[in-house]
């Protein structure tokens, strides 16, 4: 009887570490927002510039948008949307019940053994992709894999985040990038701290091309550069206890309480034009152009092969969308040719998707969003660095269960993410060797 009562009280001890956290999410509401039209998308996607509510995903006709709203500014959002005639359901009432519940499924997830059966390689089992990684972990994992394949694989520090922590990225090559005809391809994910499901695809990625190797051409062909965690701050940051849809850098702000930069309005590509100047909202610029470190670690990668770089993968979610710019709704040059790419890239992820997920949509940043933006990362490879093809993935949110929307990560997706997500990379450097 001792022992079914210490049971009892361990269960309830853990249960109320799980319900004391999110506490400043409590009673924001989720809500989905259906536009009939450009001018209420307009309307709709400004709102994060008129009161404080977060975009979790840009509506535009025919595709709904899903914003997160606190219970203080709720009544004040409704009216907005009723005097435009804008349609809206809610998603979830209190979005700290499905916070809540992905830590108990992500924590059920990392109790169970790991299972490295599937790896091909004695040298070193992949990382498993049925549960979420912290920071730490991955950056020792990028020096495991370099020390266990060091005539295929180098690891290299772009530099220090803000907080100090390393910017560590892997370059894989057959020739120890000593081969200046190979093109190289840059992949990357977690420039936005709260999108958790991006860091499977470039861990299935490295996966596929070091550890588990079943298409040698791309390893012949091309040189690869993988950066899993762009924004190392705020991603560590995310996982605290009320940072879970935390989504810019960590910088201190003068003049406000309000942190974070985004990292991807800080290029210096039509920088200011289509992002906001108020430290509070989550596109926030930053007070000038590679103001933050991040912004320059990433910069000084590119810049250092930017006559090799053919093509540029920076991985977010959510959406199901592959874009590419730029994000003004200037088209580039050759948006054409990107188009073209684009829909290779999206075919090849519709395949093997799971049959509940909608398909890719393709085209430009702004038209396909409904919105504009600047200062963006793939503007900049390809404005900037003159990397000829860069793209914008937005992965599908896990649509599997009414209790887990939005970021949120169900670990039976996670392995998903990167098995599809690799596919699509695949196929786009299948089809630019070939053009």
């Amino acid at each position: 009887m001792a022992n079914f009562y210490k049971s009892i009280f361990v269960f309830c001890a853990t249960f109320y570490v799980v319900c004391a956290r999110h506490e400043a999410y409590d009673g924001h509401t989720l809500y989905e927002v259906v536009v009939k039209n450009s001018e209420q998308a307009v309307f709709v996607n400004g709102l994060e510039n008129e009161i404080p509510i977060d975009v979790f995903s840009y509506a535009n006709t025919g595709r709904a948008g899903e914003i997160l709203v606190s219970k203080e500014q709720k009544m004040e959002f409704e009216a907005k949307l009723t005097s435009m005639d804008v349609d809206y359901n809610i998603l979830t009432e209190n979005i700290k019940e499905q916070l809540e519940r992905e830590d108990m499924i992500l924590a059920e997830a990392a109790s169970k053994p790991v299972n490295s059966s599937s790896s091909r390689s004695s040298r070193l089992a992949p990382l498993p992709l049925d549960r979420t990684h912290r920071f730490q972990v991955v950056d020792n994992y990028l020096v495991q894999v370099a020390n266990a394949f060091p005539n295929r694989v180098t690891v290299e520090s772009a530099g220090r985040s803000l907080e100090g922590r390393d910017m560590k990225y892997l370059k894989i090559s057959t020739t120890n990038f000593q081969d200046r005809r190979k093109p190289i391809i840059y992949v990357m994910s977690l420039l936005h701290a709260r999108e958790w499901v991006t860091l499977p695809a470039t861990l299935y990625a490295i996966e596929k091309l070091v550890i588990d190797v079943t298409d040698h051409d791309l390893l012949n062909d091309f040189d690869w550069i993988i950066m899993p965690i762009a924004n190392p701050d705020g991603f560590e940051f995310s996982f605290t206890s009320n940072g879970r849809f935390w989504r810019k850098n960590r910088r201190s702000n003068p003049g406000t309480n309000c942190m974070g930069v985004d990292l991807n309005r800080n290029f210096d590509v039509d920088w200011g034009t289509a992002s906001s100047n108020d430290a509070c909202t989550q596109t926030f610029h930053g007070p000038r152009p590679f103001s933050e470190p991040e912004s320059v670690n990433i910069r000084r990668v590119l810049n250092a092969y930017s006559n090799r770089i053919d093509m540029l993968i920076d991985i977010h979610s959510f959406g199901s969308m592959i874009l590419f710019g730029r994000g003004t709704g200037v088209l580039a040059p050759n948006a054409l040719t990107l188009n073209f790419v684009g829909v290779n890239m999206a075919q090849a992820i519709d395949r093997v998707k799971w049959p509940s997920k909608p398909n890719y949509v393709v085209g430009n940043i702004a038209h396909v969003l409904g919105m504009t933006g600047s200062g963006g990362l793939s503007d900049y490879a390809q404005v900037g660095a003159g990397i000829p093809l860069s793209f914008v993935y937005e992965l599908p949110a896990y649509r599997g269960r009414r209790d887990m929307m939005g970021f949120l990560v169900e670990p039976s997706f996670i392995r998903q993410a990167g098995v599809e997500t690799w596919e699509g990379i695949k196929a786009g450097a299948r089809t630019i060797r070939n053009m």
